[in-house]
């Protein structure tokens, strides 16, 4: 199997995560910024992640893909609903994260930003969405208190963490992103987590490309 990703993008780690959980072995593919014409081509829109399976056929969406990997061999790690208190934690405190994250991302050393013409076309694409970059980077301080204060409320999911379940394809995605901020301020749990998901799913941090 081949699985179409974006490096920095939150729902292609949620796809990724399967694969290292489960031992199964997958081809990584990296699209590039800015081509439209290959996801169209696979599934009729432009989105990532994108499965591609033995048989040639493709699969797109984060959770479906974790669902039908995870029914092809073992015992499942996603079968139950996800904690919906954290899912709703997740909701309210992604504005602030990806408001972190973006700008850095559109600087940092993504496979998929090789080209100077991709690294454009993606930054104008976070443009659309998140408004002026540089006066985001410059809140760094102010969202980075919000989120730090934002982040003591599943201090006791963290603390707790023993094994991945359905939770952490919602949760591990989106704490990672903050990963890209240098120096952001993790509590010891919270961070350990992180360092613990990553190293089951075989999903990588952003450390090594921190800005």
């Amino acid at each position: 199997m081949k699985l179409h990703i974006y490096q920095h993008c939150p729902f292609c780690h949620r796809a990724r995560m399967i694969f290292g959980l489960k031992n199964q072995p997958v081809e990584l593919s990296v699209i590039m910024e800015g081509d439209a014409e290959t996801p169209t081509r696979m599934v009729g829109k432009k989105v990532v992640p994108i499965l591609e399976k033995d048989d040639g056929t493709f699969m797109p969406e984060s959770m479906d893909i974790v669902h039908y990997v995870d029914g092809l061999k073992g015992d499942r790690v996603a079968a139950d609903p996800a904690d919906e208190t954290i899912v709703a934690w997740s909701q309210q405190a992604s504005g602030a994260i990806f408001k972190l994250a973006i700008p850095r991302f559109t600087r940092a050393d993504f496979a998929e930003l090789a080209t100077p013409e991709a690294r454009a076309a993606y930054t104008r694409r976070e443009i659309a969405a998140f408004g002026n970059l540089d006066e985001l980077a410059a809140q760094s301080a102010e969202l980075i208190a919000e989120t730090a204060a934002k982040l003591t409320e599943i201090e006791p999911h963290l603390q707790r963490f023993r094994q991945v379940s359905t939770t952490e394809f919602i949760l591990f995605p989106l704490l990672n992103s903050l990963t890209v901020v240098k120096d952001f301020p993790f509590s010891p749990a919270c961070f350990a987590y992180l360092q613990k998901v990553s190293a089951l799913s075989q999903v990588p941090l952003f450390v090594d490309k921190a800005l």
